[in-house]
């Protein structure tokens, strides 16, 4: 015998007289079935829409860049270069996405978008190459970030409207 877990009032029954079954038990062994942990939803958003519409969090990662490129060799540990690597991709990655979506607002022969697509060029070809844990990784990418956000603050100054 099925006890039910839920506070809630039974189900009413359905045209054969049957009352649905409660989610929360197994009607083969009786044991209890964990409760559905789903609290996301995924989206499809082939086209990054969604995603253009979030402002980037841009002072935390602008302080990495400053930080990471203060010195010369700041001497950390391999693991930590690697995370600020990763960190560093990540972001870039999301900074390049902007700055081809405002360059493709503009018509092909403007020089503000064969700019943009250098840059973004530069970018591709950094972010192909495997991470390293080193100092010299970390400073490259810093750079293409930076290079990435003065380019994108160039076009968004362009087009304030669409920015």
């Amino acid at each position: 015998m099925r006890t039910r877990t839920s506070n809630t009032a039974d189900p009413a029954p359905d045209s054969h007289g049957r009352r649905p079954q409660d989610d929360t038990a197994s009607s083969d062994d009786h044991t209890p079935k964990p409760p559905a942990t789903n609290t996301h939803t995924v989206l499809y958003d082939p086209d990054g829409m969604i995603e253009a519409e979030l402002p980037f969090d841009r002072a935390p990662h602008e302080a990495l860049i400053m930080a990471v490129l203060a010195r010369r060799d700041p001497r950390l540990a391999p693991r930590d270069y690697e995370q600020i690597a990763l960190q560093l991709t990540g972001h870039a990655r999301a900074v390049a996405a902007d700055v081809q979506r405002h360059a493709h607002r503009l018509p092909e022969d403007d020089g503000r978008r064969v700019l943009a697509e250098v840059v973004l060029a530069e970018a591709e070809q950094l972010l192909s190459a495997p991470q390293e844990g080193t100092a010299g990784c970390v400073q490259g990418r810093a750079r293409m970030v930076r290079a990435l956000y003065e380019r994108l603050d160039r076009l968004a100054e362009a087009s304030p409207a669409s920015a």
